[in-house]
Formats: C-alpha cells, structure tokens, sequence
C-alpha cells in the first residue's frame, strides 16, 4: 500500500514532468536547428521534406540546441568511455571544480557562522556589519570575479586559492543570515530561564543558542554548497583555466561545440544535486542526535 502511494503521489507526478520537458525539448531543438538544415538544402539547390528534415536536425555537429539524446551520448562518453585521469573526462573537470568548491564552502560556513555570532551578541556589529553584508551580495560576481584573480595573480597567489576565495564570497551570506535567524530564534522565555540557572553568557550560547540554530544552519548550508559551485566555476572563467568544468565552458563556446557545453552544465547540476544530498543528510544525522523524532 504505502509502495503504491509512493509511486502515485511522488513518482509519478514527477515522471510526468519530466517526460513533458524532454518532449519540449525535443521539439525546441527540431524547430532551432531546422534553419541550418534548409539553408544548407538551399545552397544545394535542392529541397528537403519534413521526413528528412527531422533527423538532421537531430544529429547536427554543431547545433543551436542539442536534442537530449546528444547531451546524454556526450555525457557517457566523458564520464564512462574516458579514463577519470584523462583531460577530457567530465569526471576529471568535476573534480577540479569541487575542489575549489569544497575549500570555498568551509571557509564561507566559517565565516559566515563567525559573523554571525558576532552580529549577535555585539550591538555595535548588528548595525554596521549587517548593512555591508548585504550590500557586498550587490555587486554582480562576473564583475568582481576578474579582480580578484588579478589582485591575487599580482602577489603571487594563482591556481585553487582565487576560485575557493570567489565560492567564499558568494556563499558565506546565506550562512550568517541563517544563523543570525537561528541564534536568534530561542524565545524570552527560554533566555529568562538560563539567566535564572545563573547561566554564562557562554553557556547560554552552547546550551541554548546553537542547538536551535542547526536547524537554520544547515538549510543555509544547502543554498551555500550550491551556489559555492557557481563560484567555482566562475572563477574559471576569466583565468582562462585548462581544467575545470569552467573550463569545459570556455572551450565550448569558443569552438561552437554547443553539446560539449550543455554536457559540463549537467555534470555540474549532478555535483550540485549531490552536495545538497550530503549536506541534506548530515542534516538529518545532527538532527537525530541531537534527539529530534522523526
């Protein structure tokens, strides 16, 4: 019974939307790609039916927008028939990429909780830091990206460390706005009562405050691995990297190889997806332990 629901109530609703987009896509890459296929009749001097226009448009090199079975022949030709060490493997780039993404993320959660316990428990920060760290997700990261790498390329410092700073950048705010939220959520109430136990400022922190802001921590930290990821990739891109799913990007556009490009975006939704699922589950496991029913 309960499997039966399951299929009705979570795989099938989504089976369906799935099948919708691949079908759209199917017919946006038919309607994108026929302009070359008549051009190129047109220039022979001849003309091409509905019937043999269809599967040409399908099975381009170079097309507008490849047709899903492309993207999906181009991924398993880059992730199973190469070797992981082969620079032409998506799962070699990936790697490069989240590596740059990993070391960005632990440092933005660092500063991002630091930050925010500050903000906190310091008037004087609440009112003239916050401001700025709102402020700072304003200016567009394509614009401040290329700064970065040139200032850190001018002391000396290239490779891992300007991508990871870019991913930092971007990912720690939604780590202290959560917290903020959370360290802040224990009521008056629950406040009065530790002062009452003659509780210390750090006990209150430890006991009260940080138990209740796991919850709020972790939901930030799915929306900042994630976006750690963008960072990553765009700090490839104006270094003119060789590795990096960045890099997959680069050279796609320059040589029109459009399934190339649609292949590494991809890769890179699944390493996101996959992020978000570990963070996801550390979630539940702290959450566990800390005496949370399901």
């Amino acid at each position: 019974m309960e499997k039966q629901s399951f299929l009705t109530d979570r795989l099938l609703p989504i089976g369906t939307i799935v099948l919708a987009i691949i079908a759209l896509w199917y017919v946006a890459a038919a309607v994108l790609n026929a302009p070359f296929e008549r051009d190129n009749a047109a220039r022979n001097g001849t003309t091409i039916t509905f019937s043999e226009l269809l599967p040409k448009t399908m099975a381009q090199d170079r097309p507008v927008l490849p047709a899903p079975h492309q993207v999906v022949a181009e991924l398993w030709e880059t992730t199973v028939d190469k070797p992981i060490t082969s620079k032409r493997s998506l799962v070699y780039h990936a790697w490069v990429t989240l590596s740059a993404t990993l070391l960005g993320f632990a440092m933005g959660t660092v500063l991002g909780i630091l930050l925010a316990i500050g903000i906190v428990h310091n008037r004087a920060m609440d009112r003239s830091l916050m401001p700025w760290v709102i402020a700072s997700q304003t200016i567009p990261i394509l614009a401040i990206a290329p700064m970065i790498i040139v200032v850190l390329n001018a002391v000396g410092l290239s490779g891992l460390l300007p991508k990871a700073l870019i991913s930092t950048y971007l990912s720690f705010f939604p780590v202290v706005v959560g917290m903020v939220k959370g360290l802040r959520s224990p009521e008056q109430i629950q406040l009065d009562l530790m002062h009452t136990y003659s509780a210390s400022p750090a006990q209150t922190f430890w006991k009260l405050r940080w138990p209740a802001s796991m919850p709020y921590l972790f939901t930030s930290l799915k929306v900042a691995v994630a976006i750690s990821l963008v960072g990553a990739i765009v700090g490839e891109l104006p270094t003119g990297a060789v590795a990096g799913l960045g890099a997959r990007l680069l050279a796609g556009s320059y040589y029109g190889q459009t399934v190339q490009i649609w292949a590494a975006l991809f890769m890179a939704a699944a390493v996101a997806a996959l992020l978000v699922i570990i963070v996801g589950i550390a979630h539940t496991a702290v959450l566990k332990r800390m005496g949370e029913r399901a």
